[in-house]
């Protein structure tokens, strides 16, 4: 049998439901009562819709962290396990390999994506005219990148944040930068709130292809809002080289939130200490979150600016 194209997208499959229905039995025993429900998603979850034959599944359990004790269960149902893919807090699985029929993403109860994947398949169930536009952009998009998942998706990247926009979404959600869009973001917030003000050109763009520097940017609905730069240090110790929000977006605790999730974040991969070297103007904000005086100690031995204080907290 020849290998099926890496990206098809083909009439919508009857079958699709009963498909997810007796997945979604299996991946409930796996995860085991941890566990809470498992939600069809994405366009096979959608009646008449196009799609790529491959199920998706949405998992709801009470703690995330669980989920990796799971994966050895997973594992015999056929799944191979992703981490967080990208997407802060998921947990990411994949059957079938290169024919590829199932995917799964599980989030912590609470978590804005739950919600966010829900509105996106109820709005495609019910609005008739936009379910076709997706259908036949879904179409090109697989005649024009067959075997670029990359392409492919970014395509259809648009197409999605406008009916997010168009329902009201404006669920957080925190993403490791993939797409041009959000490296873009990132550029441009780094630049115009940080080195414009030297003003110099970013001297630290070689961090965005270095394995110790996570770059994220956080979402508002289908909005880019914030920027934050942690760099991973041994010792368990983690640097926030930056973290801002987009100004229009200021003043509605999302930089609170913001911080308050890339802490959970770290304190999840065993990281015990967060540092920063906070500004005068950004001083209070972090004594009000609870950081204090800690010397910096740079791993790469770069010195301090004497106007900024070292500040740190125990996660």
């Amino acid at each position: 049998m020849p290998e099926i194209k890496h990206i098809e997208v083909v009439p919508y499959n009857p079958t699709w439901p009963q498909m997810f229905e007796e997945e979604a039995v299996r991946i409930k025993q796996a995860l085991g009562e941890n566990c809470l429900e498992v939600h069809p998603i994405g366009s096979t979850a959608v009646p008449g819709l196009r799609a790529k034959p491959i199920i998706d599944l949405l998992p709801v359990v009470s703690d995330i962290q669980k989920v990796d004790q799971a994966a050895s269960a997973m594992k015999a149902l056929g799944y191979e396990a992703k981490g967080e893919n990208g997407i802060l807090f998921r947990r990411f699985f994949q059957k079938g390999g290169k024919r590829r029929t199932h995917n799964v993403h599980v989030f912590e109860e609470g978590s804005p994506e739950i919600e966010k994947h829900l509105i996106f398949r109820d709005w495609m169930r019910s609005h008739e005219k936009n379910r076709e536009e997706y259908a036949q952009l879904k179409q090109r998009l697989a005649e024009q990148f067959p075997d670029d998942i990359m392409g492919y998706s970014v395509g259809k990247n648009m197409f999605i944040k406008d009916i997010l926009r168009e329902t009201g979404d404006e669920g957080l959600t925190i993403v490791l930068c993939l797409l041009d869009e959000e490296w873009t973001a990132a550029k441009a917030m780094r630049q115009k709130y940080f080195f414009d003000k030297v003003p110099v050109e970013d001297p630290h763009q070689w961090t965005f292809d270095n394995p110790d520097h996570r770059h994220l940017v956080l979402y508002q609905g289908p909005d880019i809002v914030g920027y934050a730069h942690i760099q991973l240090w041994p010792d368990q110790r983690a640097a926030l080289r930056i973290i801002v929000i987009d100004e229009p977006f200021r003043n509605h605790d999302l930089g609170a939130y913001f911080l308050a999730k890339c802490e959970k974040w770290l304190k999840q991969q065993g990281y015990q200490i967060f540092q920063t070297e906070a500004s005068p103007d950004a001083l209070p904000f972090f004594e009000k979150h609870g950081y204090n005086p800690m010397p910096f100690n740079d791993s790469d031995g770069y010195e301090n600016d004497c106007r900024n204080t070292p500040v740190g907290k125990r996660l």
